[in-house]
């Protein structure tokens, strides 16, 4: 008997959007079950409804076999049902033992009991494995013990069945085998955990069973010791999809990009850069690695012209590119693939035609004395569209129309067909599906060895691994190392720099800078 199930739900959207179409759900008692699919397969929905943070158009939940209602948070954690989120949902200026307890306090009169919520921290840390410092404030806790936190906090609300929505996502490879270490401990001692993840190396490490679920349907579920990444990644896309890159060797040419002494502080002081110092090649990918936080959306920004540095140089073949604005910087030949798409990327209202074009629409041949044409406009995106595999009917249509995945790929047309010397590219598969991913990546390697010099900035170190001729680590504003990527270096090693457990000697740093 499963010990949570849900029965035939559907979830409709006032907007006609089926996120949810009859689902059947079911997960064993003591078992570490991994949900999986593209981003808009309906996964987080069907969590969201379990959790009570969002209601079925029609279906059930059972725990137990007993049909529940579970029309909020609250009922879902008096059921035994805890959730930790992908953004923690902690308070920063408190400790970790007034987090793990607030609004379940013990008191001693009418004052809060500090002394046993410390103690019940502790008993809890020791009972799950999930080490943490009661006393510590959480704003000066790396993010590993944040999320210890978070499960900590499930725990002593009672839970039985833990969800926890993509749980290594902003973890180094040493955490994310602690966490692993800790669902154990949590399974064998009879807790349940659902685990929901876009990285299927980590599915097979860690899970009993995986449902695969694909455009609002259950695909189906599977014992995860008789499948493999290849045949999940079929279940979610729909087709074959060939999980390598083919990264040819190749010699990198000359500098184009030189950054020398870069600093940045925020309007408090609060220096997110501290002297920065590296090249980007012709024929590379440079690949920056670190846990997300430690100044790596600043060093992008401030080399597109999006913020001003506050002291260093960069150049682009010998010329100043800092503080001039992004147009300028657009100008020199510098292309950028932003995290944040949606802010910086599209505008969503617009065409796919118009997104292509946003940088360059005031040239030939999209303006002709002073008059856009439209012709050239359309001929540029139907080429692109092609080029690209943009699915979609046809280039007028606005690209909040589009799913992720194809939303990025416009991104990543435009960027790349701006002739570019150098691509600064953000976290450029965050939020799309394997099939894009797979096309990204290849494209950037393709780009990469037909002459472009890249910089990568992810938070996904196996993309990091995967695609970079050399990686730099980042940590608190710094630059921590810089190794070639051979068979020698290992995701451990890197994950102790990105920890701040080691820092790379200057002069070797210098040799591969």
């Amino acid at each position: 008997m499963p010990i949570i199930e849900t029965r035939g739900i559907h979830k409709i959207y006032p907007n006609g959007v089926h996120a949810n179409d009859d689902i059947d759900f079911a997960v064993e008692q003591g078992e570490i079950h991994a949900l999986v699919g593209e981003n808009g397969a309906g996964k987080s929905t069907l969590m969201k409804m379990i959790y009570g943070l969002e209601h079925a158009t029609s279906g059930q939940v059972f725990i137990r076999d007993q049909a529940v209602q579970i029309g909020n948070p609250q009922d879902a954690i008096e059921q035994g049902i805890g959730m930790v989120h992908q953004n923690f949902m902690l308070v920063d200026s408190f400790t970790v033992a007034q987090n793990i307890i607030l609004n379940r306090e013990t008191k001693q009169g009418m004052q809060i009991d500090f002394q046993q919520a410390v103690a019940d921290t502790e008993s809890l840390s020791r009972e799950y494995g999930l080490a943490v410092n009661p006393n510590a404030r959480i704003e000066d806790i790396p993010v590993g013990m944040r999320q210890r936190v978070e499960i900590l906090k499930a725990l002593y609300r009672g839970a039985e069945i833990l969800i926890l929505d993509e749980p290594t996502a902003v973890l180094t490879p040493s955490e994310t085998q602690d966490l692993f270490a800790a669902i154990r401990n949590l399974v064998e001692g009879g807790k349940t955990v659902i685990f929901i993840t876009h990285k299927l190396k980590e599915v097979i490490e860690i899970s009993d069973r995986v449902t695969v679920m694909r455009d609002a349907r259950k695909i189906g579920t599977v014992e995860t010791a008789q499948t493999s990444e290849r045949e999940l990644a079929r279940m979610m896309v729909g087709r074959e999809v060939f999980m390598q890159v083919d990264r040819p060797g190749v010699e990198r040419g000359a500098s184009v990009l030189q950054v020398a002494d870069l600093t940045y502080a925020d309007a408090s002081g609060h220096q997110l850069l501290k002297q920065v110092n590296f090249h980007v090649y012709e024929r590379e990918i440079l690949g920056i690695a670190g846990v997300e936080g430690n100044g790596q959306t600043e060093l992008a920004e401030v080399l597109t012209g999006l913020r001003p540095p506050t002291t260093g140089e960069a150049f682009i073949n010998n010329e100043q590119i800092l503080g001039r604005g992004p147009r300028s910087v657009r100008e020199h030949q510098v292309a950028h693939i932003p995290e944040d798409r949606l802010t910086n990327g599209v505008a969503l209202t617009s065409s796919i035609e118009d997104n292509l074009i946003i940088d360059r629409y005031y040239r030939e041949p999209f303006t002709r004395r002073g008059t856009l044409d439209i012709n050239a406009i359309v001929d540029n995106g139907a080429s692109l569209i092609r080029e690209f595999n943009i699915i979609a009917p046809n280039g007028a249509i606005p690209v909040n129309a589009l799913s992720g995945g194809n939303m990025q790929k416009v991104v990543v047309a435009r960027e790349l067909s701006s002739s570019p010397k150098l691509l600064i590219a953000a976290q450029p598969t965050r939020g799309v599906d394997i099939g894009a991913i797979e096309f990204i990546h290849q494209e950037l390697v393709d780009q990469r060895t037909q002459g472009l010099a890249i910089l990568l900035i992810s938070a996904d170190l196996q993309e990091v691994m995967k695609l970079s001729d050399r990686i730099m680590v980042m940590y608190e504003g710094e630059i921590v190392g810089i190794f070639p990527n051979d068979e020698s270096l290992t995701e451990e090693r890197i994950g102790y720099f990105m920890l701040g457990a080691e820092v790379q000697p200057a002069e070797e740093m210098e040799r591969y800078a």
